[in-house]
């Protein structure tokens, strides 16, 4: 194969790669759109949304200063400012560690898809914060979906892909409890309803799964010591 045709080559896949991304962050827009509008709609008082309510003043009424501080740690850990220092980090730790470019893109192609649905989730989708006293002050976007929930979902998860790619053992799945912790926080914080902690947690799973389809694929998933990979 010839340079100039290693490079038209090149050029399709990175188009391909560019095309799929487009195609496959529109249709998790589409669906966390759809449930947008069943939860804030037509389920709205359906079980168990309707018992939404009723689990974000139970949570209030159980506040303590011990849990306060706790879900104020995580609270803050997701947030925007921490959530760029920490991806960026990510990004260069992972880059530096494998020694090579397509892990590291690979988690920050999820965290940027994550961010982009959800800017444009909660500009369609309009949902009130719950009504209970709020341990934070509540950002000017929508409830719906946890931002917060989603940001530490694409993190965290695109992380363990590729620390478990890279030879780790089962434990690195444990990475998993932060954005639990998150998704608790926001809930015992007031600031998102049960339904949001969930759409979040699903908007981040599902840009991490696009990521890995497009910037991986199907060829790069053998597992392998980072020490045995040669540099690239």
């Amino acid at each position: 194969m010839t340079a100039t045709t290693a490079h038209a080559a090149s050029r399709r896949d990175v188009r391909s790669a560019a095309i799929g991304l487009i195609l496959g962050a529109g249709a998790i827009l589409a669906l966390l759109v759809a449930v947008g509008w069943l939860v804030t709609g037509p389920l709205a008082h359906v079980w168990p949304l309707s018992a939404e309510d009723g689990v974000n003043r139970a949570l209030a009424r159980h506040r303590n200063p011990a849990l306060n501080g706790v879900s104020g740690f995580f609270s803050t850990v997701a947030n925007t400012p921490s959530a760029i220092a920490l991806s960026a980090v990510a990004v260069i730790a992972i880059r530096v560690l494998t020694h090579r470019w397509p892990a590291a893109l690979f988690v920050a192609t999820a965290l940027a898809c994550e961010v982009s649905v959800f800017l444009v989730t909660t500009l369609v989708v309009d949902r009130p914060r719950p009504a209970v006293p709020h341990l934070d002050v509540a950002p000017p976007t929508s409830s719906f979906p946890s931002g917060h929930t989603a940001a530490a979902t694409a993190l965290y998860a695109a992380v363990a892909v590729v620390a478990w790619r890279c030879g780790a053992s089962w434990p690195v799945w444990l990475l998993m409890a932060v954005p639990c912790a998150v998704g608790f926080s926001r809930l015992y914080r007031g600031m998102h309803h049960p339904s949001d902690v969930v759409a979040g947690a699903m908007l981040g799973a599902l840009c991490v799964l696009l990521a890995d389809r497009v910037v991986l694929g199907d060829g790069s998933a053998r597992r392998e010591p980072i020490s045995r990979r040669g540099r690239r």
